[in-house]
């Protein structure tokens, strides 16, 4: 049984990654789907459209999304944890 959580792990539970920029904004929306269908999002916007650079907002709002996964995940093994000791006593 797994009792740890490692950025490989989550890569492997992720299925999909998809962006959008809002239109006539600087913000940009990533979207991480689980290999369950669950979506989990992150977001990035500049103050100054003149600095606003696509590949930047991707990569913020991408590590937004990712960050959230370690709390979700780590959330189902401390359940997976309970319920296993639970059934073993």
């Amino acid at each position: 049984m797994r009792t740890s959580i490692d950025k490989p792990y989550l890569i492997s539970r992720m299925k999909d990654v998809a962006y959008f920029v809002l239109p006539d904004t600087t913000c940009t929306i990533c979207n991480i789907t689980m290999v369950n269908g669950y979506g989990v999002r992150g977001e990035s916007a500049c103050v100054d459209p003149r600095n606003f650079d696509a590949a930047v907002g991707r990569e913020i709002a991408y590590e937004n999304a990712f960050q959230k996964l370690w709390e979700l995940e780590g959330y189902l093994l401390a359940e997976r944890v309970s319920n296993h000791k639970v059934f073993q006593d």
